[in-house]
Parts: C-alpha cells; structure tokens; sequence
C-alpha cells in the first residue's frame, strides 16, 4: 500500500541491532545499513522498521464506504490509506487494522507499534502497508493476545462457525499465514489466543456460545469452563478476559497448561457485561452491558466492583493509572471522568455528540479509545476526534481531523 503523503514516511526504515534490552529511556542506537536482519527479535523488532524513542501513536479512521486515512498524533500529519470494503466493525490490536464484514476481514499494517517489556517497553515505526484480506462467512468477532508482532489473533466467523488463529510475525512479514483452523457450529462465537494454543467458545443447544474449550497449538483441547452466553474478550496484562451471563473466565496459561477460571458477579448484580476495554497491558478493564453503569474487573485481584451512572453508558475504558482513571461515554454525549472506587464524576465535558447519536448507523460506531495520556473519542457526524485530558479535568485537548470521516477510529503505536 502506498502512503500518499511523504511526510509519514521515514527516510530511512532500516531494523536496529541491539545488544540487549535496553529502558526506553535510553536512546536508542542509531539505525545502520547493516541492519537490515534484526537480532532482537524478542523485543518486538522487524526487518524495515527502526526503533524510536516514544510511542509512535496514530489514529486511523475509516468511513462509512470504506475510504481509510490515519493521522500522526505526534506530528499532525494526516495521510490517506488505502481503502477497505465498507466495514461492519473496526478494531486493532495496537499495530494491525481490522475492518471485517460479512464476506471477510481487511487487514492493514499501520506501520507502528509498542512491545511490551514488562518494566519497560520498546518502540518502532515503520511503513503502513496493506496485507490483504481473509474470506469468512458473517461478521467476525476479533480478539486480540498481548502483543502484536508475536503470537496469533483470533477470528470467528459467526455464519460458518470457523474459528483462526493468524500468525503475527507472519502479518508483520505482509503475509496472512493461519496456525489453526477448526469450523465448529455457528454461532456468535469467540476465538482468543492463549499462550500458543487458543480459547474457542463452544455453543448449547439454542445456538448461543454457552461454554469455553481451551486448545493447544494443533487444536487439541485441554480443558474446559462453562460460560453461559458468552460476550466480550479482552487481553489484560493478566490473562484473557471472556465474558459469561454469571462473570467471566480468566483464562492464563503456564506452559503447556491452560486454567479457565471463573470470577463471579456478586449477589444481586446488574446486568452483565458484554464488551471490555481498557488501557492496552493493564490488569484492570472496564465492562458495560445494559444497565445503567460501568463494571471494573481487576484480573489481577480477580474482583467486580460496579460504578453506577446516571444515563446509560455507550461506551467507556479503564485507564489503571495511579488515580485509577476511569473514562465514561454517556448516551446525552457527555464525557465523564471517574477514579475507580469513587461513584461521582471528577469532570464532565459538555454534551459532544449530539449530531452522531442522532444518526443510528453513526451512533453504534463510537469508539473510545485510551492510552497512557489521553482519551480519544470519535464524533462522526461533527466531522472530528475528541483528544481527551482526562487526568486534566477531562479539558478537550484538542479537536482533530482526519482526512476521511472516522466513522470507524482505532489507535495505533500502542
């Protein structure tokens, strides 16, 4: 895929070698020809890429038809993609781009991402590119593993009920390479990646996902946990998070051995959650189903507390600072700042969608998104991203355009 703005494209995208493993704190060597093999393949280097100071954070939006673009966050400069087949969902793993609809799922190379070290991480940059697409039967559910150039991602095809796991070091080589496929029954189904193997929803007899089958690499399973009506996953910096009627599964694994793990709503809980987001390598993730608040499960503490709200909520994120900030989209557009144990608002913003909840195939596409500093919150009809100071009274920080509606807004470098 060509980049159609020069600006985005570094000059030189050549691979570091490093002697180790560095702090990010440390700057990095200087990029040399010599390069071009990288040895540090375990902290997330690629052929063609360099290894740069500070996340590389980009948004990218994609519109309605399809027409995709992204905007550097650091330098301003935005730059069109190429574009997708009209997208159902848009989703990313911090790196690859997602868009998938009913016939298959387009992936794109944002060319920029973060590996997580544990104390430290390591940042690269280099160019965007297309990788091609993967054919499948109804709209799939993605799920994602802790990094994104090594290990797999998951995808379920609800109409056909295959179950993939793709290679990551493959999609980073341009190339769509599966490690396992397995059709099972169709249904709204959920393929995670656990360790090298997977967690694969298996459904009841209604056809709803009503338990969890935990695979090994070639797709032998290993253990199981009931999940009734199975929704939502995300990947903490604990393990994988999937969501059931009664609580959710913490799947982790040891080696060769998986544990399924069930975390229980308490007596007398609000509706279940069935998505989750949070800040990307943190133990904590925000959850929303119906009702009218947020759920907070700590994975680490393997604990729900409820935060409730005074209008419904449509979307919101755990950031897992140190003022455990919780970010909070309200159905009026209001954005609502909260610290984890606390049941008021530390801010509010004014009302900010006003135009895209008034349009329903804009209003159930406004994401959230948040990183280490800031919220971002897509306003499709008004035409602009919300860059969120939510440690800072939730202040606007800026109002951001990109070169094609973000009708569809994920954040990439993480």
């Amino acid at each position: 895929m060509i980049l159609r703005s020069p600006t985005l494209l570094l000059t030189t995208l050549l691979a570091l070698t490093l002697a180790g493993c560095s702090s990010a704190s440390t700057p990095p060597a200087t990029p040399s020809s010599t390069a071009d093999q990288p040895t540090s393949a375990g902290h997330g280097a690629v052929t063609g890429a360099a290894e740069v100071k500070e996340p590389q954070r980009h948004l990218v939006a994609i519109d309605t038809a399809g027409k995709a673009s992204t905007l550097d966050l650091l330098s301003g400069s935005p730059s069109l993609l190429d574009p997708v087949t009209p997208p159902d969902t848009v989703t990313s793993d911090g790196r690859y781009v997602f868009a998938a609809n009913s016939t298959g799922v387009d992936i794109l190379d944002s060319g920029v991402w973060t590996w997580d070290h544990g104390d430290h991480s390591h940042f690269y940059r280099g160019e965007a590119a297309t990788i091609g697409t993967l054919p499948g039967k109804g709209t799939a559910t993605i799920a994602f593993g802790p990094l994104s150039t090594a290990g797999t991602t998951g995808l379920f095809f609800p109409d056909s009920g295959d179950a993939v796991l793709l290679d990551n070091s493959a999609l980073s080589d341009g190339t769509i390479s599966e490690s396992l496929r397995m059709t099972g029954t169709p249904h709204a189904g959920i393929m995670a990646p656990l360790g090298k193997g997977a967690v694969v929803t298996q459904s009841g007899d209604d056809g709803v996902a009503a338990s969890l089958r935990a695979l090994d690499a070639t797709g032998k399973e290993l253990t199981t946990a009931g999940c009734p009506a199975a929704a939502g996953t995300i990947t903490t910096r604990v393990g994988l998070v999937i969501g059931c009627a009664d609580g959710a599964v913490l799947a982790t694994s040891d080696g060769d051995s998986p544990t399924l793990e069930h975390i229980p709503y308490p007596d007398g809980a609000a509706a279940p959650a069935t998505e989750f987001n949070a800040r990307k390598g943190r133990p904590t993730a925000a959850g929303i189903g119906t009702d009218k608040g947020v759920w907070l499960l700590n994975t680490r503490q393997k604990s729900w507390e409820w935060l409730p709200t005074t209008t419904p909520v449509i979307a919101a994120a755990a950031v897992d600072n140190a003022a455990r900030h919780v970010v909070v989209v309200g159905a009026d557009g209001r954005v609502s700042v909260y610290a984890q144990g606390d049941k008021e608002p530390l801010a509010t913003t004014a009302p900010l969608l006003g135009k895209s909840l008034d349009t329903p195939n804009l209003a159930e596409h406004i994401q959230l998104t948040v990183d280490s500093e800031r919220a971002y919150l897509n306003a499709p009809a008004e035409g602009v991203v919300y860059e969120i100071a939510y440690a800072d009274g939730a202040r606007i920080a800026r109002t951001l355009t990109l070169p094609t509606e973000a009708s569809h807004l994920v954040e990439t470098g993480r």
